[in-house]
């Protein structure tokens, strides 16, 4: 089947799951998958996919001329769309570029992350689609009529952190994707890591004192090598994005008095009178080694930062920042609730208890067997049948029915 993706652009977030999809697809498949945004190429490089797949949509915000503004009050805003402005051309273009783009490529089922408004010109135009679900409380009418007119919802989480709140239709009308690593990079051994941290150092031109050395190394009378087993120092490295940070930001200080001997790394964005907290600010490109090798993870509730820690033991702060719909708040709640992550309440309350120091390991230096391991994941996940299975059929309506019905345990009312 030919696939077309829907990606909001909003964050980088929905065209990097698409682009993680498509990494499970063959090649020559992957060549077929188009990938329909309004996000910029600046904003978002795509690495499974080619420029020649993406149809950049125009833009949908209001504009001065339109006859109607797209929230146009209770008389004028239709029910199952949450926003529709009336004679706007870019949205006009838009919508000719989706249905125009379907047609001439022969799109046999459209994934759409996320929009009501693109799931009800599907409907309406008679395509198929799968409406992906993102946490949070999306009990309104656009968004249950959004889930009923899709042929299935997708869910890129494990059900184990489903919302208590979800209806049970809409669980049962759900594929679990489990979530999908943002990265197939190996965690560094905690030799190359701390090697790395000290390059950190000296590139972001912070001074290598003796006490910020000492807390990385452990180290004999006899030899610096740098001991696997006895690391003396807890490790703890907050991560943050570019959609919103300064309420992480807004603990550095509190994290710095509660835990004075800690080893504390910020990777991404930081107001710069509060770099003096931390130990290393910086930028990087890969994240693992510092979730695999860290004591603590300090973050916020975004689903790909969360599906990158997701795998590894390294125990989660989580600071949900505001969302619509509460869907980082909501997935925070299950996170907790599965004993998966502390609150930032919660942690304090350990390290008043002196229990902060009691922590195992997060990750062990077992490379044969964690590549396995993940290799295994990869190959038997939920998404990689959930795309093999796209594979195997050629017709939208034999997926549907042979396939598709019987992972739901549904049967539509013909």
């Amino acid at each position: 089947m030919r696939i077309g993706y829907y990606a909001h652009h909003h964050g980088s977030g929905h065209c990097r799951q698409a682009d993680k999809l498509a990494a499970l697809l063959p090649l020559e498949l992957q060549q077929q998958l188009t990938v329909f945004t309004s996000l910029s190429a600046d904003a978002y490089r795509f690495v499974t996919i080619t420029e020649a797949q993406i149809v950049r949509l125009s833009a949908e915000d209001e504009r001065p001329d339109n006859v109607l503004a797209g929230r146009a009050g209770q008389y004028w805003q239709p029910s199952s769309l949450h926003y529709s402005p009336v004679g706007n051309t870019n949205i006009q273009t838009r919508s000719w570029q989706i249905l125009d783009t379907i047609r001439q490529r022969q799109i046999d089922l459209m994934i759409i992350d996320v929009s009501v408004e693109v799931a009800m010109l599907c409907r309406v135009a008679s395509v198929p689609y799968l409406y992906v679900r993102l946490a949070g409380i999306r009990d309104d009418t656009p968004h249950v009529n959004a889930f009923t007119g899709a042929l299935g919802l997708l869910a890129p989480y494990p059900s184990v952190l489903e919302a208590l709140m979800t209806p049970d239709w809409v669980r049962q009308k759900t594929l679990y994707l489990d979530f999908l690593a943002a990265t197939n990079s190996e965690p560094l051994t905690y030799e190359a890591f701390v090697q790395r941290l000290t390059s950190l150092i000296i590139e972001t031109a912070r001074p290598i004192d003796a006490a910020v050395v000492n807390r990385l190394l452990a180290t004999d009378n006899a030899t610096t090598q740098i001991s696997l087993d006895k690391r003396q120092s807890t490790i703890i490295t907050v991560i943050k994005g570019y959609g919103g940070h300064e309420a992480i930001d807004a603990k550095l200080p509190e994290l710095r008095r509660a835990l004075p001997e800690a080893f504390i790394i910020s990777l991404g964005p930081i107001n710069d009178d509060l770099r003096n907290f931390v130990d290393i600010a910086a930028h990087v490109d890969d994240v693992t080694p510092f979730i695999a090798h860290s004591n603590w993870l300090l973050m916020a509730c975004g689903l790909n930062g969360i599906a990158q820690a997701y795998p590894y033991a390294t125990l989660l702060v989580v600071l949900p920042d505001n969302r619509p719909h509460q869907e980082q708040e909501v997935m925070a709640e299950a996170l907790i609730a599965h004993g998966r992550a502390l609150s930032w309440e919660q942690f304090m309350g350990q390290i008043v208890e002196g229990k902060i120091q009691d922590i195992p390991l997060a990750y062990e230096n077992h490379e044969d067997n964690n590549k396995k391991n993940k290799c295994d994941h990869i190959s038997h996940s939920p998404a990689q049948t959930f795309m093999n299975s796209i594979i195997t059929y050629s017709s939208t309506k034999l997926w549907f029915e042979e396939w598709l019905l019987p992972q739901l345990g549904l049967s539509p009312d013909i």
